[in-house]
């Protein structure tokens, strides 16, 4: 006599199948409506994009995404490797071993007693755990090893960050290598990249004075031709927040494509480091970010003394970037 099969068991297979795709579809809807919720302005993050980065063919876009933490990181690593006039390629390695070595986070914590963004040990000489843990102590010291490096811009990527490293997983870099080149390119390569960060317009003041010695940390004093503080009180940003503005004059030296680099950097620097530094916009040339406003993209403004949607003059001079500090 043939068995016949309870169909009840199959019934509460599928039945724990659907219960798990609808978990996983509200999952997936709490996150996009974090992030899209009130015009995109849910959980802040930040899109580094390039075209025709690294292996990419010309004309193809492509997109890194990180945290406002990542970014600002990401930002620092860019910005020492620029002000001590190095190629684009080693900001590429020093980017590609952050995002292998920490995730581009600065770690407290590591193997043995690897700390920060490049899990750098102060029992093997790269300094103490307070140096360590400073951001641009930590990319400088790699920079510095990285140059005693003959020819390391002609060297594979893993090979170059393995003989600063000295890691127990070298190849581990190389997947790193394209996320890295469009990171580089937001923030160092001439108009092929720009970073953009989402989120609301700051709601507390930010620190002009602030904002000033982290610059000159980050690029050197010898960068900034003059840092100057603009009229406080300023017309508000969108929204009920009032400005100071931090004007850079950068010091002419390299020609004109190396004072772009970094005029491009530094910001491209002020927009990763809006959130923690109370920055509601940027301008640089003829483009201009605003936080929380324009789809957090750079859009174009036209010449310095021009107006933009709201009535206010907003872009930059020839050699200058102007961040708009929230009061």
């Amino acid at each position: 006599m043939s068995e016949t099969r309870d169909p009840r068991p199959r019934r509460r297979r599928l039945s724990r199948t659907a219960l798990g795709l609808l978990v996983l579809i509200a999952v997936i809807g709490y996150f996009a409506v974090q992030r899209y919720s009130n015009g995109g302005m849910g959980a802040p993050y930040c899109t580094a994009t390039a075209t025709g980065a690294g292996s990419a063919s010309e004309g193809t876009a492509q997109s890194y995404e990180m945290s406002p933490e990542q970014a600002a990181n990401a930002a620092t690593i860019a910005a020492v490797g620029i002000a001590k006039g190095l190629p684009d390629r080693a900001v590429t390695i020093a980017l590609a071993t952050a995002m292998q070595e920490s995730a581009l986070r600065n770690l407290d914590h590591g193997d043995r007693d690897s700390l920060g963004l490049f899990q750098q040990r102060p029992s093997q000489g790269w300094g103490t755990p307070e140096q360590i843990m400073d951001p641009v102590y930590s990319a400088g010291i790699f920079y510095d090893r990285l140059a005693e490096i003959k020819g390391y811009t002609r060297l594979p990527l893993t090979v170059a960050a393995q003989k600063v490293q000295l890691s127990g997983f070298p190849q581990a870099y190389a997947k790193h290598e394209t996320d890295a080149t469009v990171v580089t390119a937001a923030f160092g390569d001439n108009g092929t990249g720009a970073l953009a960060c989402s989120g609301p317009a700051p709601s507390a003041p930010g620190d002009p004075a602030k904002v000033k010695a982290e610059l000159s940390r980050a690029f050197g004093k010898e960068a900034l031709y003059e840092v100057r503080d603009g009229a406080p009180g300023g017309r508000s940003a969108p929204g009920p927040v009032r400005e100071a503005e931090v004007s850079v004059q950068l010091k002419p030296g390299g020609g004109a494509a190396a004072e772009a680099r970094r005029g491009r950097a530094m910001a491209h620097w002020a927009v990763a480091h809006a959130r923690e530094l109370g920055i509601a916009r940027v301008s640089y040339g003829m483009r201009a970010w605003v936080s929380g406003k324009d789809g957090d993209e750079w859009e174009f403004k036209g010449g310095r003394g021009g107006k933009d949607g709201d009535g206010d003059p907003h872009n930059a001079g020839p050699g200058e970037v102007r961040i708009f500090v929230a009061r």
